[in-house]
């Protein structure tokens, strides 16, 4: 699995200080754009109460009273790779984040990878099994991709006539073949991801993902995701509050 954090709000703190006459954030980004959405529905430009004078204290006063909307101005965007399409089944319930997920209609998959769970790889058996039946997938898909590509033959596009045989021949491989996907999120819906699937109770690909990209959000925008730990589980790591 690999989760690759590729782009993120831009807060721009000097068009902001001249419409608000001077006013600053201690930190840059989009953590100050979170402050300054918060700010702006109180008009608490002054910072009055010293125990939400800096960001920190701001957007943790935010998340103790759930102001949760505010979260939804500053957004990061993952490109997820080495993970399964079992994986983006789960992942595209939710419903807040976007997607852009390789197309297989397109795509080749003569040589698409396997995604196998660390309890499979390391026993011997479970990884015949499904080492077996990844092979036997994609023969098929070739075989099928042989027999399709003649049959769809008088198709002039030649564009058209793969596309027309690998929506067809696709549908024999595995949930465990490799996807790639886009996902881009506001920060109210990463953290509710987190919540969801961060757990010991979530499958463990998703989890271990979910694990990933809060680390890297937790580096990203610290004030907002830093109150979350990270702790070791029995079958992986999974985040508390």
């Amino acid at each position: 699995m690999k989760a690759t954090l590729i782009a993120w709000t831009h807060f721009d703190a000097d068009v902001a200080a001249g419409v608000i006459q001077g006013w600053r954030s201690d930190v840059r980004g989009s953590q100050a754009l979170v402050e300054f959405a918060g700010r702006a529905c109180y008009e608490s430009w002054d910072k009055p109460n010293p125990a939400t004078a800096t960001n920190a204290g701001y957007i943790k006063h935010i998340l103790d009273v759930n102001h949760g909307s505010v979260l939804e101005h500053a957004s990061a965007t993952f490109y997820l790779t080495e993970v399964s399409r079992a994986f983006t089944h789960e992942l595209i319930r939710h419903r807040h984040l976007s997607y852009s997920q390789l197309s297989q209609r397109f795509a080749d998959q003569t040589d698409s990878n396997t995604i196998m769970s660390e309890a499979v790889w390391n026993t011997d058996k479970a990884y015949s099994i499904h080492a077996g039946m990844a092979l036997a997938a994609r023969d098929a898909y070739q075989q099928l991709m042989v027999i399709l590509e003649e049959k769809y033959a008088h198709v002039a596009n030649k564009t058209r006539r793969r596309k027309l045989a690998r929506e067809q021949a696709r549908r024999v491989l595995l949930e465990s073949t490799e996807t790639k996907i886009v996902v881009t999120g506001n920060f109210r819906a990463w953290r509710h991801f987190i919540d969801m699937r961060a757990t010991e109770h979530a499958d463990l690909e998703i989890a271990e993902v979910a694990v990933e990209i809060l680390r890297q959000l937790q580096a990203h925008a610290p004030n907002v995701f830093g109150d979350y730990t990270i702790v070791k589980g029995e079958f992986g790591e999974y985040a508390t509050r």
